[in-house]
């Protein structure tokens, strides 16, 4: 049987149910392409207990996991909540069309995390990803939410320094999109967690450290807006 749990956003906040479901299987993998983690991850050895082995994505996208956990009960640890990323939900769609078994135990992500910004969620539109390759199509998406006054969440490839991400957004919006006040949120959930609201130009040399989102704020209702000001002190 195949186990996809989710670790939430510190080493130490995967539910009971989670790590006893992952003590008792006989394999355990840990998803590290998708995110850069804000910890060692030695401390999830330790919390769990057991030998973890590190899968990249062609290890799970090579979709080896299915055939492994036709025989044996497989974890596969997924930092946050186990579906955010669409590599998982490939391959649960595998799993379905072998017949194989499968369990999804779900945990918090940066999608419940950005709350603590201010924001409303439901005032969030669509998702964007800054890849690190040379593309400005996730501008596309931006302009989508200003124009329903919904708040547009990026996330950033894995491997992007916030130096370049910051310089990348300046130059793709140049033309498409006027940046007012934006929003940084690094390490959400860990107890060096920073959040910061201010204009682009005063973000830069900034020292922001992986993971970390950003945050176009659209309209704002007055407990959004005092609340972000608390964040650009």
């Amino acid at each position: 049987m195949l186990y996809i749990i989710g670790l939430g956003l510190n080493y130490d906040s995967i539910s009971e149910y989670g790590l006893a479901v992952a003590q008792r299987c006989k394999r355990i993998y840990l998803e590290e392409y998708t995110v850069d983690f804000p910890y060692d991850v030695e401390e999830i050895r330790k919390v769990i207990g057991k030998k973890i082995i590190c899968a990249d994505r062609e290890k799970v996208e090579g979709l080896s996991l299915i055939d492994e956990a036709k025989k044996l009960d497989v974890a596969l640890l997924v930092y946050g909540s186990p579906l955010t990323a669409t590599t998982h939900i490939t391959l649960i769609e595998e799993a379905k069309k072998s017949g194989l078994r499968y369990k999804i135990i779900y945990n918090a992500s940066v999608l419940d995390a950005v709350a603590e910004t201010g924001l409303q969620l439901y005032k969030f539109g669509k998702i964007a990803s800054m890849p690190i390759h040379e593309a400005d199509s996730y501008v596309n998406l931006l302009l989508d939410n200003q124009k329903i006054n919904a708040h547009s969440l990026i996330l950033v490839d894995i491997g992007m320094e916030f130096k370049e991400a910051l310089e990348r957004l300046k130059k793709d919006c140049e033309k498409k999109l006027k940046l007012n006040k934006i929003l940084v949120c690094s390490k959400l959930g860990v107890k060096n967690k920073r959040i910061l609201y201010d204009e682009i130009e005063n973000l830069e040399g900034r020292s922001i450290q992986k993971p970390y989102c950003i945050i176009i704020p659209s309209k704002l209702h007055f407990t959004e807006k005092e609340m972000l000001e608390t964040y650009g002190k």
